[in-house]
């Protein structure tokens, strides 16, 4: 059973194993929101998120009894590095099942942090299937969130949160499979329970929300999202009944709303950080929760986003913020038509980050030429700014439905 005491002693046990985070102030991102914000950074974590807090007091609790051949898990992601790190700080064998499709940079950090990568099946659920049949042959399974070890592992970020700040008031934190949230409500609930517990779901995969409103689990089917650690099928047997006693609000975001959060932590406070743990931020600067209180903490549950999407990821922020515009425009095909058009953009302060000069396409009447241009902005108004001066010089500009301009 997951209690306070249970993930009091986890503390004790995975102390010399995980790193107590920072519990940071966030000035410029209290002041958007009318709140004190406190960012509990998770990204800076072992292995870069929360996820070796669980594994690690789930390995400790095996004991003997761990299986022959080590442990196993199915993971594409953050279980994967945790359990990989957790395991090999106790000289335990670790192997991971990942999807064939699963980023070579995933594959990559496992291996570093001492974990056997086995590439198997299309999907995570042919990955999981093959794990279950190695289970057999001597490895001990850990799953990501249907355990109470592992619940009450995550619950150690509760505990932490509580005794930094004793005066909070509500604290965020992202839904998967549901452990991370289910051992911090435990905690909190446990040690001040008027403290208002959030969770925030990818509108891509809303299985909590669907499931708290039914009163009973609902599998969906997530879609692609950037916020991939928490696009989870169901929330857990385990974990659902202890989300149901301690959340007292779940809400979802969608994708452009994460990729600005990313954006914002980037800017404002030099933190990088998965989807995931964005997710929090995202739910507060939308600014539909219910939220009484002053003191509220955010959980950025990791950072380990791949690199290769972190400049779609903030190109998706920084159009949602107005940062960005992009435009089609039809030139007549003389000499300095081109660089009128950049002098009148020039005049507006806007800086050019790409252009494509396009002769051939069929769309264009002959002796014209069409341009594509990219903008770097300082915001909407100053897009309105920037269109308003090319209508007015007699441009006839067509924008990217992609990158809105109010």
């Amino acid at each position: 059973m997951v209690t306070l005491e249970e993930i009091t002693r986890a503390r004790e046990v995975i102390r010399e194993t995980i790193h107590p985070t920072p519990l940071l102030f966030s000035d410029s991102i209290s002041a958007m929101v009318g709140k004190d914000v406190y960012l509990k950074l998770e990204n800076l974590q072992k292995a870069g998120s929360f996820k070796i807090r669980g594994a690690s007091y789930k390995i400790s609790k095996l004991g003997s009894s761990v299986g022959k051949r080590g442990v196993i898990a199915v993971s594409a992601g953050n279980h994967a590095q945790g359990v990989a790190l957790a395991a090999a700080s106790r000289g335990i064998s670790a192997t991971i099942v990942m999807p064939v499709h699963a980023p070579l940079s995933k594959q990559l950090a496992t291996r570093g942090y001492g974990g056997k990568v086995i590439l198997k099946g299309e999907s995570f659920g042919e990955a999981e299937q093959h794990a279950k049949e190695l289970e057999k042959d001597g490895y001990t399974m850990i799953h990501p969130f249907e355990d109470e070890d592992i619940i009450s592992g995550q619950g150690t970020i509760g505990l932490e949160i509580i005794e930094a700040l004793p005066e909070v008031e509500a604290v965020i934190v992202p839904i998967g499979g549901g452990g991370c949230i289910s051992g911090i409500s435990t905690a909190l609930k446990g040690k001040k329970p008027e403290v208002h517990v959030i969770g925030v779901e990818a509108a891509a995969a809303p299985s909590a929300l669907l499931s708290r409103r039914e009163g009973k689990i609902i599998p969906v089917q997530p879609i692609p999202t950037i916020a991939d650690g928490i696009a989870i099928k169901c929330v857990g047997q385990i974990t659902f009944p202890i989300i149901q006693r301690y959340v007292d609000e779940i809400v979802t975001v969608e994708d452009d709303e994460i990729a600005a959060a990313i954006l914002t932590l980037i800017e404002r406070k030099r933190i990088v950080a998965e989807g995931a743990g964005a997710a929090p931020l995202a739910a507060l600067l939308k600014g539909d929760l219910k939220i009484e209180g002053t003191n509220c903490v955010l959980v950025i549950c990791g950072g380990n986003i791949d690199v290769n999407l972190i400049d779609r990821i903030i190109g998706q922020g920084l159009a949602k913020t107005g940062r960005i515009i992009r435009f089609g425009v039809n030139l007549r095909d003389i000499p300095g038509s081109l660089a009128r058009l950049c002098e009148s953009i020039a005049t507006q302060r806007a800086n050019i980050l790409n252009t494509y000069h396009d002769r051939t396409s069929t769309e264009v009447p002959v002796g014209a030429t069409k341009v594509v241009m990219e903008l770097e902005t300082s915001g909407f108004d100053h897009i309105q700014a920037i269109l308003g001066a090319l209508s007015k010089e007699g441009y006839e500009i067509e924008t990217d439905p992609t990158c809105p301009v109010v």
